[in-house]
C-alpha cells in the first residue's frame, strides 16, 4: 500500500505564489496533482512521469511547474501568478507503471488533500 502525504498550501492573494509537496512511500510512479473546488468535479492539474516528462491542464500552463525529487520520493507543484479560480483542495495521486494521463480514474493511490485559497 502506497501512502501519499501532501504538505504546503495555505492562503495567498491573487498574483502570489505557493508550493505544495507530496511525499510518497514508494517510487517509480506516475504522479499527478488534481484539484477540486466546491461544487465542481475533480480536475487534473499536472502530471510527471518517473522519467520526468510533464503535462499540464491549459489553465495553469506557464504559471505552475510540477517537479519531483526521486531520491526524496517527493513531488512538488510550484504555483505562481495564482488566481482566485485556482482555489480548491489539491490532491496528490500516484499510479504504478509508465502510463500517465490527467484522468483520475487511472490512479490507484491518493493523498488526503490540502487546501489552497487564493483571494482577490
Amino acid at each position: 500500500q502506497v501512502q501519499l502525504v501532501e504538505s504546503g498550501g495555505g492562503s495567498v492573494q491573487a498574483g502570489g505564489s505557493l508550493r505544495v509537496s507530496c511525499a510518497a512511500s514508494g517510487d517509480r510512479f506516475c504522479m499527478a496533482w488534481f484539484r477540486q473546488a466546491p461544487g465542481k468535479e475533480r480536475e487534473g492539474v499536472a502530471y510527471i512521469t518517473d522519467g520526468g516528462s510533464t503535462a499540464y491542464v491549459d489553465s495553469v500552463k506557464g504559471r505552475f511547474t510540477v517537479s519531483r525529487d526521486n531520491a526524496k520520493k517527493t513531488m512538488y507543484l510550484q504555483m505562481n501568478s495564482l488566481k482566485p479560480e485556482d482555489t480548491g483542495t489539491y490532491y496528490c495521486a500516484a499510479r504504478e507503471g509508465a502510463y500517465c494521463q490527467l484522468n483520475p480514474s487511472i490512479f490507484d493511490y491518493w493523498g488526503q488533500g490540502i487546501q489552497v485559497t487564493v483571494s482577490s
